[in-house]
Order: structure tokens, then C-alpha cells, then sequence
């Protein structure tokens, strides 16, 4: 019997234009039977971010951190014409007119796809990000891990 084909993708871009294209890619891959991972850092976490605030304690540079990134998937801004926050807007008007599928449900479509979706540890701590601000269903890995996964895998993406 054929192994399955392995597919990383490390989601480093904040950018919600791009994660959402991370997450089409995910999403194919994991219907054509390909076993997925995920692995977001640094920006890419964003993606996995609760959007209401979690009350954690916090140190004075981890808090601005948190405030000035993005609150969940939705809140993400594009990488080219995000016009002070009107791009985001716009292009998720264009989504539901083209009846295709938002950044949150790709996500929620991976979870259900059973792809991994890992955030990586390191970034968390330099961040100052906690498990418990982060969305459900993730796995908590660092570089080591994810370097496992792109030993075996024949498709790796850096987006």
C-alpha cells in the first residue's frame, strides 16, 4: 500500500490574503488525501488567535504585542491594497458576492479535514502569546517538529 503524500505549509505571513491561500492549499491538499500540516509562526499565528480577549497575565512588551496584532483570522490585514483597513472590507465583500469561502471557515473546514494545524512554541514565547489565547484543536510544536515533517513531505510551502 502507497504512503500517503505529505504537504507542509509554514504560514509566516500575517497577511490575511495570504493565509487564506494557505488555507485553499491545505484544504486541497487534504481532500486529494494528503496528510497536511500547518505550522503557523511569527504573523502567521495571528490566523490562530481567538478574537475576544483572553484575561492572561502578561509582561509590558507581551501586552503591547498583543495589542497590536491582529484578534483571529477575521481582523487580519491584506498584503497589497489594504487602504487603512478598507481593503480587508472590500475583498471580504467580493468573497460572499462570489459565494466563496472566508478565512475563518477554511480554517474551521481544516480542523474538520483533520489537518495539523501547529503553532510553533518559539514564536509563541517571543511573542508572548499563550495557549489559551489561541483557538482550539491546535498542536504546539517548535522548528525540530516541523523540520521532521518537511524531511518526509513532497510538497513544502513557505507562505
Amino acid at each position: 500500500m502507497a504512503e500517503k503524500k505529505k504537504t507542509n505549509i509554514i504560514l509566516f505571513s500575517g497577511d490575511y490574503d495570504k493565509a487564506m491561500a494557505a488555507f485553499i492549499i491545505a484544504n486541497g491538499a487534504a481532500a486529494y488525501d494528503h496528510d497536511v500540516t500547518v505550522f503557523a509562526t511569527f504573523w502567521g499565528l495571528n490566523a490562530f488567535r481567538k478574537e475576544n480577549q483572553v484575561p492572561v497575565k502578561k509582561g509590558f512588551l507581551e501586552s503591547m504585542f498583543g495589542r497590536m496584532m491582529p484578534r483571529g483570522a477575521d481582523k487580519m490585514g491584506l498584503s497589497k491594497m489594504n487602504f487603512a483597513g478598507i481593503g480587508p472590507k472590500l475583498i471580504k465583500k467580493v468573497i460572499k458576492k462570489h459565494n466563496a469561502t472566508p478565512l475563518p471557515e477554511l480554517i474551521e473546514m481544516a480542523k474538520e479535514q483533520e489537518v495539523n494545524l501547529v503553532a510553533c512554541t518559539m514564536t509563541m514565547d517571543l511573542l508572548g502569546l499563550q495557549k489559551e489565547e489561541l483557538i482550539d484543536g491546535l498542536q504546539y510544536a517548535g522548528v525540530a517538529t516541523y523540520l521532521t515533517e518537511a524531511e518526509e513531505g513532497q510538497v513544502n510551502l513557505f507562505i
